[in-house]
């Protein structure tokens, strides 16, 4: 009813202004008479409000509508009206939804076989790393180890670019089963073993035995592997303890991961699960991509967990998973 009147507002406006010019014209002609004029007026207000009334009814459900926005694109009314102009908006936003589905089609098609390609090329790109650390893994030098930490390096960051690429489709590639907390925890810690080395940072695991949790074996270990490369990264001192915790909270479980490192100031932390945001810290430490929390939280929401950070510069930072 809304859009009705303000869509007739203008058209009463100008028959009012054209009814006042017509007494005008017939009041400077000479006629007097004001029982004709207003029997005149009479008459043609009824005209309109006739017009109007049949103009609202034959057209109301297109005004309402109109007024109800659509869950989705295949929510569109069917029109049950004989007017021209319900009609040919139904036509029209017909053919502009086709294009749409059809455009969206096209780069959803560009955008798998993007996706495919960077799959494969990472795939590809594993083996000369293969080949690399093959042929430096028996020796000792100083130079062989610097080849190994940038093959270290290089390995996560191709990790990085398929477990991104891979987000989209996550439940293709999802297996959700109940696995031993404490061995998931060791197998991240000792995958991590070169990293620990090279900064001279010792894991304390903190675990309790025998608990289990309900998750994706590949996708958590992702997760564990990129809090531990966040919490050796930013451990500066040699012969500091990056700890893993177990806990229970309100009965669920939980494990927490404790650094202390440079911590995260107090303004940055709100922004930290966002994508590419390095914050401070970023301008300290040319390896932050402000990536790996990002894409920690996204799996987390996509497991079923929750996870929430606790830092402070100077003193360290936790981050807590509930399972």
């Amino acid at each position: 009813m809304k859009l009705f009147i303000r869509e007739h507002l203008l058209l009463c406006f100008v028959y009012l202004i054209q009814l006042a010019v017509i007494i005008a014209i017939y009041r400077l002609d000479g006629h007097t008479d004001w029982k004709i004029t207003l029997y005149a007026c009479l008459l043609s207000s009824c005209l309109l409000a006739g017009y109007l009334t049949y103009r609202y009814f034959s057209h109301r459900s297109f005004y309402h509508r109109l007024t109800i926005p659509l869950a989705s694109l295949d929510d569109l009314p069917y029109n049950q009206q004989d007017s021209p102009l319900p009609e040919s908006l139904e036509n029209f936003q017909k053919e502009m939804i086709r294009h749409y589905k059809k455009d969206l089609y096209n780069y959803k098609h560009r955008l798998d076989h993007h996706v495919q390609f960077i799959n494969q090329w990472v795939h590809q790109m594993k083996t000369p790393l293969s080949v690399i650390h093959l042929m430096v893994q028996d020796r000792d030098d100083e130079f062989s180890q610097s080849i190994e930490d940038e093959l270290d390096r290089l390995k996560k960051g191709l990790e990085m670019v398929l477990y991104t690429s891979r987000l989209d489709t996550f439940d293709r590639d999802f297996y959700a089963e109940r696995l031993d907390l404490s061995l998931l925890v060791k197998k991240a810690a000792s995958s991590q073993k070169r990293l620990f080395i090279r900064n001279r940072v010792y894991p304390e695991l903190m675990i309790e035995q025998g608990l289990t949790v309900t998750t994706d074996d590949k996708w958590f270990s992702f997760v564990l592997n990129q809090l531990v490369t966040n919490a050796v990264r930013y451990t500066q001192t040699p012969g500091e303890k990056v700890t893993f915790r177990s806990f229970r909270q309100d009965g669920r479980t939980g494990i927490e991961v404790i650094d202390r490192g440079v911590g995260i100031p107090k303004s940055d932390l709100p922004r930290v699960f966002d994508p590419y945001f390095t914050g401070e810290n970023g301008r300290s430490f040319q390896e932050s991509t402000g990536m790996g929390l990002y894409l920690a939280r996204q799996i987390c929401e996509k497991l079923g967990h929750r996870i929430e950070i606790d830092s402070s510069p100077g003193s360290g930072t936790t981050v807590r998973i509930l399972f």
